[in-house]
């Protein structure tokens, strides 16, 4: 995938949560499993002042603000952040407007979170991304994610004849939109990570979702 093609295809993304808005939180109230996953927060290496990626309606949010000292929560749509304020806004809480594709973190923090966003980074702007978050943790931070694992392509229809990381997305008003959509494999993506100066472990989670935790590798052991 070219640049320019990345380029119409993150824009698409874009307009697509920017609509779904409304229809966003809905897995959550149909889907246990998600729910359950919600339930772990507590067992992750959460603390101090977070930096939440793509923070979405805030469902991770206020998890995230009842075990930190503060949260800078980002995301690029105005729609559901929204929503996200009216769930999570608190005195520890800030919320970011900002494209994660061009955003630069104006300071440090001690872990960095990002839920259900990796699998929407093309595999062209991986790297660049981890420099993003490598650019936001403090020294001896920590970065959590949870995404979506393989046996979850079960859930989307990919685009016939694309890279195999795209998929479609209808609205209930019948429109439709492409995303990115990557399925990580955990070897692949540990590796991938490691490749980048990172030392990950990503491991299952509440049944297909995958829940990784990475922090930098000491100098002396990056290649």
């Amino acid at each position: 995938m070219g640049a320019d093609e990345d380029d119409a295809l993150l824009t698409e993304q874009m307009a697509y949560y920017r609509a779904r808005a409304p229809e966003y939180d809905r897995p959550y109230t149909e889907r246990s499993d998600l729910r359950e996953l919600l339930g772990l927060v507590d067992a992750w290496p959460v603390g101090g002042d977070v930096l939440e990626l793509a923070c979405g309606t805030g469902q991770w949010t206020a998890l995230l603000a009842a075990r930190a000292d503060s949260v800078t929560a980002v995301d690029a749509s105005a729609e559901v952040l929204d929503i996200a304020r009216a769930r999570a806004e608190g005195p520890g809480v800030r919320f970011v407007q900002a494209d994660l594709f061009t955003w630069q973190p104006p300071r440090r923090y001690d872990t960095v979170f990002f839920g259900f966003w990796l699998s929407h980074v093309p595999a062209t702007r991986l790297a660049d991304f981890w420099a993003t978050v490598d650019a936001a943790l403090a020294p001896g931070g920590t970065v959590v994610f949870v995404d979506d694992g393989p046996d979850e392509v079960v859930h989307e229809e990919l685009v016939p004849g694309g890279s195999g990381d795209t998929a479609l997305r209808r609205l209930d008003d019948g429109s439709e939109y492409r995303i990115v959509k990557v399925f990580h494999e955990a070897e692949a993506l540990t590796g991938r990570l490691a490749a980048l100066g990172w030392s990950v472990r990503v491991r299952p989670a509440a049944g297909s979702f995958i829940v990784g935790i990475a922090r930098r590798r000491a100098a002396a052991d990056v290649s």
